[in-house]
């Protein structure tokens, strides 16, 4: 007994850790100012004891910001739902249709993929989100995209309190003379005089605050507008890549094949409702999933194994002519490889002089891939990552040195 409340104490505790990165620190930080801020705007534009009005908006300041962080702690600490270590799928001869994943030592079940930032692979893996350190995936997608629409809700109605206070607190202290525009701050020229005066500081932090909340209302607002598109196409932000590269795939062999994306349930409404549900638990458990007619639970996974089977047959090898220390800037590349670094959590990988690569992607100064290792050792490992192109040439003894990389040929 005691040993398990341990591990549920350190569980705990390693959830907690989720808070101490640049991500949840900002985000939070954003959240804090401009509710902060806006409370403090309301009570001096709109006392809430005088007027309903008043109270109202106060109210719904408050209910904004409450909304907005269970949301955001749901989307956190819940988290994405992991695949059980070890999982396979029950008829052994499917296990041929699904990719096995040496890291977590399990199949990985149709719609999950392996985040290197959790270490796990995670059940309909949609991203991997730095504002809430967390994937976003099966359990805790709802709860994520109610937060991309009641911060940019609640940053407007702030906004609006924010321009209403500076201009009602400002309207009494300008006056205008034939060459020139006087704005007293000194104090407050209003009777009775206001219980939280309004200076110079009070001016410059509710800008400060509009600035944040505008900002925060198109930068979020965008990506709820991105994640329903996918929501009610019932798929993730990884499935529309893997359908993209699915049409390219079957264009670029010409293979007359047609792939039917096999989770669409055809409509809007039935997919809205695989993601929010009345009692806040998406349907299913994560590992199986309605399909449409024609498809089957492993559609997906056959087409993401010829994709695999194609990226081999397309890499393209290179030889490190120069090391490569890792950076994510490195200065010593040259400017353009400088300003131009991939902007991705993708890894970056370290070479020295002589370590071959097989680069998969690529863009114009740099490249995406696997470095080969071949020490015994290291035979269960995996390294890859982007290196500036510069540091690299082709191997002319190659086989595939003909076949050009998948950036180059879209011409990215």
């Amino acid at each position: 007994m005691g040993a398990l409340c341990s591990v549920i104490r350190f569980e705990n505790l390693q959830e907690l850790k989720r808070l101490c990165h640049w991500g949840p620190i900002i985000a939070l930080g954003v959240i804090a100012i401009c509710s902060t801020m806006a409370m403090i705007d309301a009570v001096m534009w709109y006392w809430p004891l005088d007027t309903t009005g008043g109270s109202v908006n106060f109210i719904m300041l408050i209910n904004w910001t409450v909304m907005i962080l269970y949301n955001y702690f749901n989307a956190m600490f819940i988290g994405p739902g992991y695949v059980p270590l070890g999982w396979k799928p029950e008829k052994p001869q499917d296990c041929m249709y699904v990719q096995y994943c040496k890291v977590c030592q399990s199949y990985k079940a149709p719609r999950s993929h392996h985040c290197r930032k959790c270490n796990r692979c995670v059940m309909k893996m949609d991203h991997h989100c730095p504002w809430i350190n967390n994937c976003c995936g099966y359990q805790n997608h709802a709860s994520f995209t109610l937060f991309l629409l009641l911060a940019p809700l609640g940053c407007i109605h702030a906004s609006f309190i924010f321009v209403m206070t500076m201009y009602t607190q400002l309207y009494n202290r300008i006056s205008f003379g034939w060459n020139s525009v006087k704005i007293d701050m000194s104090a407050a020229k209003r009777d009775p005089l206001p219980i939280i005066p309004f200076g110079l500081s009070a001016f410059a932090a509710s800008l400060f605050a509009l600035g944040l909340a505008l900002g925060t209302t198109i930068a979020v607002g965008m990506l709820f507008i991105i994640q329903m598109k996918v929501i009610l196409r019932n798929k993730t932000s990884i499935e529309s890549w893997i359908e993209d590269k699915a049409k390219d795939r079957i264009q670029y062999y010409k293979t007359g094949e047609i792939f039917i994306f096999p989770y669409d349930m055809g409509s809007k409404w039935k997919n809205f409702k695989q993601v929010f549900t009345w009692s806040g638990i998406p349907e299913g458990d994560g590992l199986e999933w309605p399909v449409r007619e024609s498809c089957h639970q492993y559609t997906l996974t056959i087409e993401q194994l010829k994709q695999k089977a194609d990226k081999r047959v397309r890499s393209v090898r290179y030889r490190a002519v120069e090391d490569y220390s890792g950076a994510c800037c490195p200065v010593t590349k040259g400017v353009k490889t400088f300003f131009t670094t991939p902007c991705t959590e993708e890894p970056r990988i370290a070479l020295w002089k002589g370590d071959l690569i097989l680069a998969t992607r690529g863009l114009k100064h740099w490249m995406y891939g696997d470095k080969v290792l071949d020490s015994t050792a290291d035979a269960g490992m995996r390294v890859r990552g982007w290196f500036p192109r510069k540091c690299v040439e082709k191997c002319l003894y190659d086989s595939e040195m003909d076949q050009p990389l998948d950036g180059e040929k879209k011409n990215r």
